[in-house]
């Protein structure tokens, strides 16, 4: 007898009994990515599906169907409103998607936020050094190799993720004052508390 075995989406449905609707193809991701921007079933439409699940005490797909639409009446419907609205949203922008705006957005992701996500020590250095009210320059290969990422003023300076803090002690010594960095959705959120 085998030591593992996988249970299919579908045969998990057939062995608990559960019909299930079928989606024309593409439909669930755009009808998922729709819901995330509108956050349609989040637990304050929807409930805490977790929690609630542990609360129900039956046993059937109906009996939590029932169970469900009784303590939540309106959470579908809401849910529905929600991700409704943002399809609207996606159905009155997609005929303006041409080659020429496809072209662009991965010119953009390729070229420009490839650049901006490899080169961005350079921002963080412009930006604390602004901050300072002084100058700031990149480093040359010789400092590199002492891992100095460039100079605040005179000041050498080594920028690193907010995760080298816990391997700090790990690893090399580095003999020069850090800038902490967490690339974040909309940017980067900078550490400067070795610096002032």
């Amino acid at each position: 007898m085998k030591k593992q075995c996988k249970i299919s989406n579908a045969e998990i449905k057939d062995l608990i009994g559960v019909e299930s609707f079928e989606f024309p193809k593409y439909s669930t991701q755009l009808i998922n990515l729709a819901n995330q921007n509108a956050q349609g079933t989040r637990p304050a439409v929807v409930g805490q599906m977790s929690e609630l699940i542990q609360e129900f005490s039956g046993k059937s797909i109906k009996e939590w169907e029932k169970w469900y639409l009784e303590t939540h009446p309106d959470a579908i419907e809401k849910a529905t409103t929600k991700i409704r609205a943002m399809i609207e949203n996606f159905k009155a922008v997609i005929n303006q998607i041409d080659e020429k705006m496809i072209s662009e957005w991965v010119k953009d992701l390729v070229i420009i936020k490839t650049f901006i996500g490899l080169k961005f020590q350079e921002a963080i250095l412009s930006k604390v050094a602004s901050m300072l009210k002084t100058t700031y320059k990149l480093s040359i290969a010789a400092d590199e190799s002492q891992g100095i990422d460039g100079y605040i003023g005179d000041s050498p300076i080594s920028i690193k993720p907010v995760t080298y803090k816990t391997k700090k002690s790990l690893s090399e010594e580095i003999d020069v004052k850090f800038i902490y960095y967490e690339k974040v959705k909309d940017g980067i959120k900078v550490d400067l508390s070795e610096m002032i």
